[in-house]
């Protein structure tokens, strides 16, 4: 995970728990609007941002990308 990717990660995370509490969600449903709400703050941020410097944060180091690295290296190699 790049520097970006973990930033913008917090943004939505603190995000989505400041919404949460300023509306003083209960339940399932409420706490889930909040966490789109969240959600959204962070990605219009890195929207705007890649924007800016022209080129995308997002990077194949993710955890999708890292998991199937490693299953390649566990697989036997055919001989």
């Amino acid at each position: 995970m790049t520097d970006w990717e973990l930033i913008l990660t917090m943004v939505g995370e603190k995000a989505t728990t400041d919404i949460t509490v300023s509306k003083d969600s209960e339940g399932f449903e409420e706490c889930k609007e909040s966490a789109v709400e969240g959600g959204t703050i962070a990605k219009n941020t890195r929207k705007e941002l890649e924007e800016k410097i022209g080129k995308s944060i997002v990077s194949k180091e993710n955890y999708m990308y890292l998991t199937q690295k490693k299953k390649q290296k566990q697989l036997p190699q055919e001989k």
